[in-house]
């Protein structure tokens, strides 16, 4: 990220917040919440409609493994609000869809940042084993495709890299009966190809005269500790998560990243849900403690809950 690449005109930019809310509509009594990478699965024909907002910011980052700032942006700031709606096709079958709105702003100097609808999510989780000792496994297919028009290789300030993305997960659960549980995934992600409004490009120490870019391909692990009680009205856990690109290159000294990098991160963090009756709530809290070619990010995301159980005509 070099001194240069920041001294594009930026104005004052107005932050998208909106106050949002979640509906979980369904046939059952049942409170129920999910997300692609936990073990709780919407009963069968119950939809639920969840909001959340997001909140990333670091002033320090890796260019390559060097630990650096820079003045010129301060700090670096992404904010989004993400629908995401789950359907129980049947009750060990799930569809999970998402379409974030994003943004990105600094503190300081005159760089543009981005904002828009960035990529179309959809997710398939399958529950293939669960015994009486508490040990369940479960499967997750995963695609996305870019839906918004926003520039990918205006790092840091895009909003996405503009690929397509085919995702892999398996998911290991083991749930004591007194309420705690034990929660590892491990995921590979495929990404395709992107252009960008360049006609070459600098990467792996080559000039490549195309203006076809090749983003590495990545993969994503995470263990989970946690405590969950009375079905999933409420659970809290504490979690350590890992990100790495399959290859890819670095961040050339006081150069700006680009889509080829090879971005690695590990996080740790909180996760907690309170939900006694129709309207709850869930917090997330996660610290980026190590990376390369990513900034040390600090997150935080909330959600509001609210069900509706519409009577059912005989």
């Amino acid at each position: 990220m070099p001194i240069k690449m920041f001294k594009l005109y930026q104005g004052k930019m107005k932050t998208f917040i909106k106050y949002a809310f979640v509906i979980l509509i369904g046939l059952s009594s049942k409170l129920y919440a999910q997300m692609p990478h936990d073990v709780i699965y919407m009963p069968k024909k119950t939809a639920c409609l969840a909001v959340s907002y997001n909140n990333s910011s670091w002033k320090e980052y890796w260019e390559n493994t060097l630990k650096r700032e820079n003045l010129n942006i301060g700090t670096h700031t992404t904010q989004s609000v993400m629908p995401m709606i789950a359907y129980g096709i049947t009750d060990k079958l799930n569809a999970i869809v998402a379409l974030p709105y994003v943004s990105t702003k600094t503190s300081a100097g005159n760089l543009m940042g981005q904002k828009g609808i960035q990529d179309f999510s959809a997710w398939l989780k399958y529950q293939l084993v669960k015994n009486e000792k508490g040990f369940s496994l479960h499967s997750v297919l995963g695609a996305s495709i870019p839906v918004g028009n926003y520039v990918p290789d205006f790092l840091p300030m895009s909003i996405g890299l503009q690929t397509k993305t085919a995702t892999g997960r398996l998911i290991a659960n083991y749930t004591h009966k007194s309420g705690i549980y034990v929660t590892a995934h491990g995921s590979y992600i495929l990404r395709s190809k992107i252009k960008v409004d360049r006609d070459a490009y600098q990467a792996d120490n080559r000039v490549y005269n195309t203006n076809e870019v090749s983003v590495p391909n990545a993969t994503d692990a995470a263990i989970r500790l946690g405590y969950i009680k009375d079905g999933s009205r409420i659970q809290a856990e504490f979690f350590a998560e890992n990100f790495t690109c399959v290859g890819g290159d670095n961040i050339r000294r006081n150069d700006m990243p680009f889509p080829t990098n090879n971005m690695t991160s590990t996080s740790i963090g909180f996760y907690g849900k309170y939900q006694p009756k129709n309207i709850g709530f869930n917090v997330r809290v996660a610290k980026v403690v190590n990376g390369i070619n990513v900034g040390q990010a600090t997150s935080f995301s909330v959600g509001l809950l609210y069900q509706l159980n519409p009577k059912i005509k005989k």
